[in-house]
């Protein structure tokens, strides 16, 4: 295992105006399990390729386990990697594929049957070491993929939007098995992904990428509660964060014409704005932070149902807050129907109020 030391790494791929990484810093410690995720031309796939070695960057250093291998070749990094795609070989046995590195490391043969043994029964593939990839289940080929990489004692496991070729159901399961497999290992993992369910679930840190810039970086926890900025707060949650245009006036937060209790920190902060009457601020709100409550009761917002979605365990609302759209998270035992009004209750401590020009969050 290794620690990973990325500083200040600036990227642009030729024919491009537009930095692919636009000086990115960041710290993976040893045996932690660093997932990078953002919307597609973020940069996440570029910072993995240039940690792999099959990109270098323009400027900055990518230090491993204390060595500067910001220049070396692939080969010379001691890491392994996992691809979107399975690539493995066609034409070889799960077996063989799975010790394919060791043996073009020429490693004794009985140390390669040990190890694919190892990483088989690991992957639960064993029963499956004389069959072919043809013979095997996406699922199955993804596993051959990742033990493969495992096989090799890297310092480093470096994994590419490993699930996105899996449908649902497996990539529930698959996901699940490659945490408990990875916490085993305790091999220091980069993860790449565009889909903010595996970044919570699999991640001791996620870092949220944005136009080749690392935007916000912590647990997974705290950068769902606490987006630094609005596009975090969208990128992350199904359904996302919701938003809405507000503005403090005279110790209340005035959401249209209707009004409830601002937090200190902001009717401080209004009052210091002596230019102006009333302090332009976006409120965000998870759906789940949302309840149903009695029309005209304190802390309370009207809003006429629009949508009423069923999920099974809960329901999902979509309702007008005079001309605002937001969604709503209740029991599946709320019965509601469409353009019935009903009374919101914005639970105070789960809202999070960002600049309404930069976008930024503010905080107390």
């Amino acid at each position: 295992m290794a620690d990973i030391q990325i500083r200040n790494l600036h990227k642009t791929y030729p024919g491009s105006t537009e930095l692919a990484t636009n000086d990115v810093s960041l710290h993976v410690d040893q045996g932690e399990f660093m997932v990078l995720l953002g919307p597609s031309g973020c940069g996440k796939t570029t910072l993995l390729r240039m940690v792999a070695g099959l990109d270098l960057p323009d400027q900055g250093s990518i230090h491993i386990g204390g060595r500067d291998v910001t220049y070396l070749p692939p080969q010379s990094r001691n890491l392994s990697m996992v691809f979107q795609s399975y690539a493995v070989f066609p034409h070889r046995k799960v077996r063989t594929n799975i010790g394919f590195g060791l043996t073009m490391k020429k490693l004794a043969k009985a140390e390669v049957e040990r190890k694919v043994a190892w990483a088989a029964d690991l992957l639960q593939l064993t029963p499956y070491l004389d069959r072919y990839p043809a013979q095997l289940s996406g699922g199955q080929r993804q596993r051959v993929a990742v033990a493969r990489a495992i096989v090799m004692d890297a310092d480093v496991l470096l994994m590419d939007e490993p699930l996105s070729n899996l449908d649902a159901l497996l990539r529930l399961d698959f996901r699940a098995e490659l945490k408990r497999i990875v916490q085993q290992l305790g091999t220091t993992t980069v993860y790449v992904t565009h889909d903010q369910v595996e970044a919570m679930s699999l991640s001791d840190r996620v870092a949220v990428m944005r136009k080749g810039q690392i935007v916000q970086l912590g647990n997974p926890i705290t950068v769902y509660e606490e987006p630094a900025e609005r596009f975090v707060g969208g990128f992350i949650g199904s359904p996302p964060m919701n938003f809405l245009g507000a503005e403090v006036r005279e110790g209340t937060l005035r959401i249209g014409s209707q009004a409830i209790a601002a937090p200190s920190f902001l009717a401080e902060a209004a009052r210091a704005d002596s230019g102006r009457a009333a302090m332009p601020v976006t409120v965000g709100i998870r759906a789940e932070n949302i309840s149903v409550a009695d029309r005209g009761s304190e802390g309370t917002l009207d809003a006429r149902v629009d949508v009423v979605e069923p999920l099974g365990h809960a329901t999902l609302l979509t309702v007008d807050l005079e001309g605002q759209t937001l969604k709503v998270q209740v029991p599946s035992t709320v019965r509601l129907e469409t353009g019935q009004m009903i009374g919101l209750r914005p639970d105070p401590q789960a809202l999070r109020f960002f600049d309404t020009e930069t976008q930024l969050g503010l905080t107390a």
